[in-house]
């Protein structure tokens, strides 16, 4: 059985985040309750099994309202947590039942999505992985899950970084030969981050929670925008007394010095050598392909107004008008290119749906799936997905998750 490395219930409600190895023990199938309260938070990661129900009871004992949204998962529409277009926010005191059955394994995550007050709300914790598991287990002794997370003061310092709440390196003595799954989560708001594994060999399985082409990363180094998420798959030195280190640099600091977030040392004998790991499977349900020739096209043109808010191709875009962007049979294949000129980077993030980032001239597109891209300032960056999930479903922009365009599109 693979084992997971994150922190125990005790150990979160005591504030002590020395690492634990437990299996994560919530049921998909069952009812479990997650409570809300003001002030900073430490949330335990969930689990759930592919196509299989997963429900969640949540509390709000905030004295404002709250929403969560499943970033990367593709839910049931009044599942996504994109209040008010979606559903109704979680107002103070009040209890809300949530129930869908993810249709993808991978890697996901679940925060704070009201409009209003999300970016300080996620700052505050309100940020979790969501663990969907492949029906077969891949073949590997531990599965660490790390949250990186920044905590910038008032002056004018460099962030601190946290790994699952602690600002305490993870340390952890394993055996030669361990083979891990690292699930990197970003839950900064504002922050670019590098990371980089030193003293072993990883290969990314998946990013963005939907495996790709296993491929061994530039210099063991993968990009990490707010809320992106990375598969890396590594085996341990096989001789004893080695440090492999997961070092996390903040692009843009002025410092080039790493921080150590996570030290793994060899101990004992070691484990019996194995095949090499060869990837893990694709999401069945997934589109089998993309059918541009046919697509539906729109360019939105990111801006900002003299007065401040957001524009899209002119039009005020700091909610949800009462007007789609556009609206869809299922099924229909759409490209969207986003012009930023905005005078700062953009992640833009089509709920419900995972895409591919086409190429400037269609004449190809990146070899894997994505739930977010970043539109760098004064570039125009293409997207194509199927609109195969009915519903109504938000395209959110921002980089610090505060503020940022936002429009919607439905499908019939």
């Amino acid at each position: 059985m693979v084992r997971y490395l994150s922190p125990t219930r005790r150990s979160l409600l005591t504030g002590s985040l020395s690492a634990t190895l437990l299996p994560l023990s919530l049921q998909a199938q069952e009812a479990a309750d997650l409570v809300l309260h003001d002030g900073p938070l430490i949330l335990p990661p969930l689990k759930a099994k592919r196509a299989e129900p997963f429900r969640l009871r949540v509390k709000n004992e905030k004295r404002e309202p709250t929403a969560l949204h499943w970033r990367g998962v593709r839910l049931r529409n009044d599942m996504d947590g994109a209040a008010p277009l979606t559903q109704k926010p979680i107002e103070p005191g009040e209890t809300a039942e949530i129930i869908f059955t993810p249709p993808d394994a991978g890697s996901f995550l679940c925060h704070a999505n009201w409009r209003e007050n999300s970016g300080r709300q996620i700052a505050d914790g309100v940020i979790f992985p969501f663990i969907v598991e492949e029906r077969k287990d891949p073949a590997v002794d531990l599965d660490l899950i790390c949250l990186l997370q920044d905590k910038t003061s008032e002056e004018k310092t460099a962030p601190r970084l946290l790994i699952n709440g602690s600002d305490q390196p993870l340390k952890h003595d394993l055996r030669p030969g361990t083979r891990l799954r690292l699930r990197l989560f970003s839950a900064s708001t504002q922050q670019m981050m590098s990371v980089t594994l030193d003293g072993a060999r990883s290969y990314v399985a998946a990013i963005d929670g939907q495996p790709c082409g296993l491929f061994e990363p530039e210099r063991q180094t993968v990009p990490l925008a707010p809320a992106q998420r990375y598969d890396l798959f590594f085996d341990l030195p096989r001789t004893e007394g080695q440090t492999t280190a997961l070092n996390v640099r903040v692009l843009g600091n002025d410092t080039d010095k790493p921080t150590t977030l996570a030290m793994l040392r060899t101990m004992g004998e070691a484990l019996e050598a194995r095949a090499p790991f060869t990837g893990l499977p694709a999401n069945p349900l997934l589109p089998e392909k993309i059918a541009l020739q046919r697509a539906t096209r729109r360019d939105l043109t990111l801006g900002r107004a003299p007065k401040g808010g957001w524009l899209i191709n002119g039009t005020p875009a700091d909610g949800f008008g009462p007007t789609p962007l556009l609206s869809v049979k299922k099924g229909t294949p759409i490209v969207l290119g986003f012009i930023n000129k905005t005078g700062r980077p953009q992640l833009i993030h089509p709920h419900g749906h995972v895409m591919r980032h086409v190429h400037l001239y269609d004449d190809g597109w990146d070899p894997y799936w994505r739930d977010t891209i970043i539109v760098p300032e004064g570039r125009t960056m293409r997207v194509a997905f199927v609109a195969d999930n009915p519903g109504s479903w938000a395209i959110s922009g921002g980089l610090d998750g505060r503020d940022g365009p936002l429009v919607w599109f439905k499908v019939t």
